[in-house]
């Protein structure tokens, strides 16, 4: 049996539709896998990188189930064959998704050893096996470790796709030993049409779309869990302690309800698009505020490899730092060297 759905970007294997199909903004690297498929020069081991929630996962699954597809049509699994009914209820013997389980953050050696015991055995259903991680870098060390024989001696009939956020979050030894392709994160301009048919007007999607930071997956899940007004919120407050507001409290508690590594994330976002927009004006000094970036993606992967700080102090350090990156001069913005527990 295939894993079930754990919360954030996790992939819910037992409600897929018949076909599974790349995004809008994926046409280019579809292509790009179709005719290596086509000349027999699809990458045993393939890793796909790019930004949170542009699909990463979902182009995994559209290629997994193509590979596994007896008879595929126009590009995509059939739909109807044994091998996609099989992979559409997650019964399918020659598919495995690795995945953290439960309400764990990490991807176990346990898991890895037993999926290297199915890539070494023959297929049983059709002519191909295919495992996937996602995300990669969710690996423990030891897992990362365990995974590379199946890199190192890869079965004939056996294909391996990553998908990972933080390409620097998955060891070299497994980089090097993987077919890098790199997914940027997608034009507005293929988004938005995508998103439409679900808001039903383009202004919603408009408004949705720079709520999650040009990303169409997180623009959707907003859209789902209709999250697009405590969004809104957290977002005013960022732009107040950006405007010098010192209320950093009241902040602290928009964000207190969020899991920690993705309260982390947004606040990060948040300061990604501000870089972004000055790209054309012209600001004092830069240094702080990539300092404080640097500081808070290594807060969060510290939280996604396991650590268990204070979200309290780790959230209140973080703005507080966010307030003063913006509202202090050069060289002075000031994150305390350890948060919560976390060295930064």
């Amino acid at each position: 049996m295939l894993a079930t759905a754990t919360p954030g970007a996790a992939m819910n294997l037992l409600e897929l539709p018949p076909i599974s199909a790349p995004l809008p903004w994926q046409g280019e690297a579809w292509n790009r896998l179709q005719e290596q498929l086509e000349s027999g020069q699809l990458p045993h081991a393939l890793l796909l990188a790019g930004p949170a929630d542009i699909g990463k996962a979902r182009l995994a699954l559209a290629l997994a189930r193509l590979l596994l597809c007896h008879a595929p049509v126009a590009g995509h699994n059939c739909g109807t064959c044994p091998g996609c009914r099989y992979s559409q209820s997650g019964s399918h013997g020659d598919f495995r998704w690795l995945q953290p389980e439960g309400k764990s953050k990490v991807i176990k050696i346990e898991q890895i050893r037993d999926a290297v015991a199915f890539a070494f055995r023959t297929a049983s259903f059709g002519r191909r096996k295919v495992l996937v991680l996602a995300p990669a870098e969710a690996m423990t060390t030891n897992a990362a470790n365990a995974l590379l024989k199946c890199l190192e001696e890869p079965a004939g009939d056996t294909h391996i796709i990553l998908a990972c956020e933080r390409l620097q979050g998955v060891p070299a030894t497994v980089r090097s030993r993987c077919q890098l392709l790199k997914l940027p994160l997608p034009p507005t301009t293929q988004c938005l049409p995508w998103l439409d048919h679900l808001t039903g007007t383009r202004e919603a999607s408009a408004d949705l779309l720079h709520l999650a930071a040009g990303m169409p997956l997180r623009a959707e899940r907003l859209y789902r869990e209709s999250g697009s007004d405590s969004l809104q919120a957290r977002h005013a407050g960022l732009q107040a302690l950006a405007a010098g507001e010192p209320a950093v409290a009241r902040v602290v508690s928009l964000f207190s309800q969020l899991d920690l590594a993705l309260a982390l994330e947004e606040i990060a976002l948040f300061l990604q698009q501000h870089l972004r927009q000055q790209r054309a004006a012209t600001l004092p000094d830069c240094r702080d505020h990539f300092h404080l970036l640097d500081r808070l993606q290594r807060l969060r992967g510290a939280v996604a490899a396991g650590s268990n700080p204070n979200p309290q102090l780790v959230l209140e350090s973080a703005l507080m730092g966010l307030r003063d990156c913006f509202g202090k001069p050069q060289g002075n913005a000031t994150m305390a060297t350890r948060t919560g527990g976390i060295q930064t």
